[in-house]
């Protein structure tokens, strides 16, 4: 494995917690750095994108700052990218949430957990993630979630981890040099800082 990277650009487009996941970079001995300069995100060497919210309300966002179309980019040309929560939403075709078009990276659409399962929603709290398809990044375990809405209509081969609520749901996507997760690693305690710790060494 190599030694992480000096250049991991957290996408800054004023939604969420990126603050508290630049700390968690740092204490896995990450360099994190905060920005919202299209240049930077197509050219750095791994991009995350944060975020909590609206999933809606962050494509306006992005695309505004002229950060939806650096991240299509990059992502079309295999450069390693991570997304969190609402970074795993915009991944896809469409959000329900704001009824609104995503990056369409990947295919499959964003839905509000249905009432009629009975369940709390926003679903909130620790969680397990069962693997599908192994991953250099992603492992099992116990997660801290906080989302009401979720990834449906995901291909198969897309599907990394599964986490159950009233339904299962894809909740890790990833292919070639891209992953996301529904759930907040840096809100996870040992588990998610392990999963940052593997995203600055990993060398896709």
């Amino acid at each position: 494995m190599s030694e992480p990277s000096p250049e991991i650009v957290l996408v800054d487009y004023g939604m969420g917690n990126v603050r508290s996941v630049a700390r968690a970079f740092e204490r896995v001995g990450g360099k994190p750095r905060l920005s919202v300069d299209p240049d930077e995100v197509r050219s750095a060497g791994r991009v995350v994108v944060p975020g909590a919210g609206a999933a809606g309300d962050a494509m306006s966002a992005l695309e505004a700052a002229g950060l939806a179309e650096a991240l299509r980019e990059r992502f079309r040309q295999g450069r390693p990218y991570l997304g969190l929560c609402v970074g795993l939403q915009v991944l896809f075709e469409r959000t329900e949430e704001g009824d609104a078009s995503c990056l369409g990276l990947v295919p499959g659409r964003v839905t509000r957990f249905p009432d009629s399962l009975g369940l709390a929603v926003p679903h909130m709290g620790w969680n397990t993630i069962e693997i599908e398809h192994p991953h250099p990044v992603v492992q099992g375990g116990y997660f801290y979630f906080v989302h009401s809405y979720h990834p449906t209509d995901v291909p198969e081969p897309w599907v990394v981890g599964t986490t159950e609520y009233g339904e299962r749901f894809a909740s890790a996507v990833g292919r070639d040099a891209s992953v996301a997760v529904q759930f907040h690693p840096e809100k996870s305690q040992r588990a998610g800082l392990a999963m940052l710790e593997r995203y600055c060494r990993w060398s896709p």
